[in-house]
């Protein structure tokens, strides 16, 4: 499970020009507008990553005006975005440790998210159904859910002077197909899906031919991507048919994820698209700061894209994590 809400230290308070009542709180890679005097360096708090669901309790009401929301996939809550408050980008949501008795001997660095009831916020994905669940995702298959590289600055000293590729972020619904002992079978993100030609996460089997490939192919292999198009969340990249871009190919014999080269060349041999390569250099040299910039841009649409995923070109699920477009965030209002 994701660590949504976790105990951080504040790195640095910085002020806000014109503000009396407000400052920002850096935390991790993150920055939070809070009360000013809340907090000073060193501090401990409570810190909510974006896409945190904060169940409705006394503490949150605050947030109810701006952040309420309720759907089937979710129930009632408090959802957390990026906002710009002051001028001021605020990611997340970070609270002082007084407020929760119950985290009494929580120490940096802990995951609190059960603790506190929160889940992943989701917006429903699809505008019909994706298909008949016939089960959970099989055991060993892993879902998709990069890391935000705000969450684990580490990461970009643990790549620097690597080879590394840079991949635009699509928007879409993760598909999984997978072929392990003759058997073909496609997944959403958690839920495994019956064979039926109209069903959504079918798309890539039978648009690519996928079962006569694999066959051909005759190795265990699970193949992961981004099924895109309409009725898909927004089609931000207004296809006008479904599409599916791979980005994780894993030999299931040995558990080991394909390098770029490799993971490129058996896309190509399938005749499945393989997601859209923005950088491939051979030693990794960029700053947070210069990331973010990266991460802004458009798609052939003209429309926000979502942000760019980072990886080690030759073990790309050694160090591998995505970085996300603020200009769409902020625009977002579901």
């Amino acid at each position: 499970m994701r660590a949504l809400v976790t105990i951080q230290k504040v790195k640095a308070i910085t002020v806000i020009p014109d503000s009396d009542f407000l400052e920002t709180a850096h935390v991790m890679g993150w920055q939070c507008v809070v009360k000013k005097n809340e907090f000073k360096t060193g501090d401990l708090g409570v810190y909510f990553e974006v896409d945190s669901f904060l169940p409705v309790d006394p503490r949150y009401e605050f947030l109810r005006i701006s952040s309420y929301r309720e759907n089937e996939d979710n129930g009632g809550g408090f959802r957390i975005r990026t906002v710009k408050m002051r001028g001021q980008l605020s990611q997340g949501l970070f609270l002082a440790l007084s407020l929760f008795p119950e985290l009494e001997g929580s120490g940096e660095g802990d995951d609190v998210t059960e603790k506190l009831g929160v889940k992943k916020w989701y917006i429903p994905e699809t505008a019909g159904a994706g298909g008949t669940i016939i089960g959970e995702r099989p055991y060993g298959i892993p879902a998709s859910d990069e890391i935000r590289v705000q969450s684990a600055p580490e990461l970009i000293d643990s790549l620097r002077g690597k080879p590394y590729y840079i991949t635009t972020k699509m928007d879409g619904t993760s598909g999984i197909v997978y072929y392990i002992d003759g058997k073909i079978g496609c997944c959403s993100r958690n839920k495994e899906i019956k064979d039926e030609a109209d069903a959504l996460y079918w798309t890539p089997v039978y648009k690519y031919g996928l079962k006569e490939k694999f066959a051909r192919y005759g190795k265990n292999i699970v193949l992961t991507g981004e099924i895109c198009g309409p009725g898909i969340q927004k089609n931000r990249l207004r296809l006008s048919a479904l599409a599916w871009y791979v980005f994780d190919a894993e030999d299931w014999d040995s558990g080991r994820y394909l390098p770029y080269e490799e993971a490129l060349g058996l896309c190509s041999s399938l005749g499945v698209p393989f997601v859209p390569l923005e950088e491939r250099e051979d030693s990794f040299a960029y700053t947070l700061e210069e990331l973010l910039e990266k991460a802004r841009g458009k798609y052939p649409s003209g429309l926000d894209k979502e942000g760019i995923v980072v990886r080690d070109a030759a073990s790309p699920k050694t160090v591998s994590f995505k970085v996300l477009n603020n200009d769409a965030l902020l625009k977002e209002k579901d």
